[in-house]
């Protein structure tokens, strides 16, 4: 069986003065809607294995925020893998925008479960920006590594940053 594969963005800004902030986005559905601490992703989604990764993180990004990827270089974070076996690979970028601006695509489920009633709902409820300790409980656990993954990026020089494999 192939292992299923995720790619995402991790966008940060730091304003002056201020700590170093990541864009979350809650995950939406009713399963998730009461749900904070651990309820949080990068945006990021599956792609195929004819799919190029970054590609993918750039669709997904625009698919559960309904905003256009900003301007620049993503640098490669690393690839983490999921308790339940899927691989997650994720890009960081420098940039900011009004979150409040966010329109998810949707997704389709029976709810109440066993009632036969079909219901859509986004496949993100709502996006913030968060500094990197309150991202760290926001964050699904199997995230959590990627503010880590960051962190290490910001300590090193731009010139010393990872490639993409």
């Amino acid at each position: 069986m192939a292992r299923r594969r995720s790619a995402g963005l991790l966008l940060y800004r730091q304003h002056p003065g201020a700590e170093v902030e990541v864009l979350l986005a809650h995950i939406g559905g009713p399963f998730w809607s009461q749900r904070d601490a651990g309820g949080w992703s990068l945006p990021k989604g599956e792609h195929g294995a004819g799919e190029e990764p970054l590609a993918a993180a750039r669709r997904e990004f625009t698919e559960e925020l309904g905003l256009a990827v900003p301007p620049g270089d993503p640098v490669y974070l690393g690839e983490i893998r999921q308790s339940h076996g899927k691989l997650i690979r994720a890009w960081a970028l420098m940039a900011d925008l009004d979150v409040s601006e966010i329109v998810s695509n949707t997704f389709e489920i029976e709810w109440p479960p066993r009632s036969g009633r079909m219901q859509r709902f986004p496949e993100v409820d709502r996006a913030g920006w968060f500094d990197l300790r309150t991202a760290r409980i926001k964050l699904t656990k199997s995230q959590v590594p990627f503010i880590d993954l960051l962190t290490e990026h910001l300590r090193r020089r731009p010139a010393e940053a990872p490639s993409y494999p």
